[in-house]
């Protein structure tokens, strides 16, 4: 019997981030609580610039580690190095304080009952939740390990990883608690469900090909005759399990009541990484497992593109909260990325790369931006409330305006750029149709985009309106890196998208 040999220098990144999680842990048992605040935000920080200097370094590297379980390539090692990135922008969006009277974001403690005298204790004495910090350093590691899995096994394994503290982390809001329990509920729920469905999947998966290893699935598709039955089944599950994550129609429904209902910083995380990381496993999945049989998947993936582009859009005309119509904009987008991914080649992948870090990028920065302008009652998210945002304060407005331009595709903008390169390779994949709806669905979104930009600058401000909260230099950080590189990347996304070609290469 061989003992398996672990390639501890490619995986350093995933390492370092996942030690850090556990070492998080340890510091809620034994740091005083004084001081525990401070020293997760420094470990957290640490941890993922350490992680994204490590990812750096392998640039170029290509093997396949672990027993064959995690692969290190372009497409992993470039999602990698953008989620890390974001994580590290949204733990300064996590740290911050001056927003709340004496906390942050998240209840004090998170198994204290609404309303209790607990709570009310909790509050008083200004008590700061710290046990988010570990939580979200588990859900990038699984992050990071899901695109790079190359078996199912260790996807599904990476899927529960990053799923598991989401949950946690959207019942933690420290206003609106109840909608806050509501959205973790019903997250874990379907989420369960659709890990559930996407395990069934990968069962059916198993049969057909008796083994779990995408090569081997992939040379199966060329020597097993006879159960095509068990592999269609088998992808057809497993794509509804991947589809939830990203958000696609029909199955978004969490989508818009998790959005409204998680603490804003949580769902500009959520909103921002975990697309990357499902679609990144997603393309590796039907690329490199089942791209023998792409004439079976693809229709089906049409069919959702279609309604994923024109339900996010259309949908999106009817919202009043802030948080719930960039949670339709949200499933919009992921349309677009589908429209790509049908294209399974070269091209489509990079387009894809390039798509997922301008997105997320623009959505943590529009989050961040949402959490400044507040009332009584926190952040006021209906939209009645940004009425005349833009005479109270321009910066704020002219900032969200800029990141809603980004979502809509206006030119000079990253989002123009992503949704050129997305339909671009659409169509030299031979889905023109799918790009006519895609321009079609982006002029409708670009309707509600324009409303609030016309609502904040080009109405009267309500005589009780909200205020415009100044942030600390962790959220003003934040949100200036993001408007500075939606700017930067419509205007020279050159290297971006040399880099995301260079990378667009899987390792089989």
């Amino acid at each position: 019997m061989t003992a398996p040999t672990l390639e501890y220098a490619e995986l350093a990144p995933l390492i370092t981030v996942f030690g850090a999680a556990v070492i998080g842990v340890l510091i809620e048992a034994f740091v005083p609580r004084r001081a525990r605040h401070t020293v997760q935000v420094v470990l957290a920080l640490l941890a993922l610039v350490a992680s994204l200097v490590q990812v750096i370094a392998l640039a170029g590297t290509e093997v396949v580690a672990a027993v064959g379980a995690v692969v290190i390539d372009g497409p992993a090692l470039f999602l990698q190095g953008t989620i890390l990135v974001l994580s590290i922008i949204s733990i300064a969006f996590f740290a911050e304080r001056k927003l709340e009277a004496g906390g942050d974001a998240f209840a004090p403690a998170a198994s204290s009952l609404p309303g209790s005298d607990e709570e009310r204790v909790l509050v008083r004495e200004r008590r700061l939740q710290t046990e988010i910090y570990p939580l979200m350093l588990f859900a990038v590691a699984g992050m990071m390990l899901f695109p790079a899995a190359n078996d199912l096994l260790i996807m599904f394994i990476a899927l529960e990883v990053l799923s598991l503290p989401l949950y946690l982390m959207c019942g933690m809001a420290r206003r609106r608690r109840l909608l806050s329990h509501e959205a973790a509920l019903k997250y874990f729920l379907l989420g369960a469900f659709s890990s559930a469905v996407f395990l069934f999947g990968s069962a059916f998966v198993y049969g057909f090909a008796g083994s779990l290893r995408f090569s081997e699935i992939s040379t199966a598709l060329t020597t097993e005759i006879g159960k095509e039955g068990l592999l269609l089944s088998g992808v057809g599950l497993m794509a509804v399990g991947l589809l939830f994550k990203v958000g696609a129609v029909p199955f978004h429904a969490w989508t818009p009541d998790v959005y409204q209902g998680a603490p804003t910083p949580v769902t500009a995380f959520m909103a921002a990484c975990t697309k990357l990381a499902a679609f990144g496993a997603m393309v590796r999945l039907f690329y490199v497992a089942f791209g023998g049989v792409r004439s079976d998947w693809q229709p089906m993936l049409w069919a959702v593109a279609i309604a994923t582009m024109v339900v996010g859009a259309v949908v999106a005309l009817t919202q009043t909260d802030i948080k719930r119509m960039l949670a339709y904009s949200s499933i919009a987008h992921a349309g677009f990325v589908l429209t790509a991914l049908v294209a399974a080649d070269q091209t489509a992948t990079a387009a894809i790369l390039f798509y997922l870090a301008t997105y997320g990028i623009a959505t943590l920065g529009a989050f961040a931006v949402v959490t400044l302008v507040r009332d009584s009652g926190g952040e006021a998210t209906h939209l009645s409330k940004w009425a005349g945002l833009g005479k109270r304060s321009p910066i704020v407005a002219g900032t969200f305006a800029l990141f809603l331009l980004a979502f809509a595709g206006i030119p000079m903008t990253s989002g123009f750029v992503g949704k050129l390169s997305v339909f671009a390779a659409a169509i030299d994949g031979g889905a023109t149709p799918l790009v006519i709806v895609g321009v079609l669905a982006s002029a409708v979104a670009a309707f509600f985009y324009v409303r609030v930009i016309v609502l904040m600058f080009f109405s009267a401000p309500a005589e009780e309106g909200p205020t415009v909260a100044v942030p600390s230099v962790w959220t003003t950080v934040g949100i200036s890196l993001g408007a500075a590189a939606t700017l930067l990347l419509g205007l020279v996304p050159g290297p971006l998208l040399d880099l995301a070609q260079q990378a667009a290469v899987f390792v089989r």
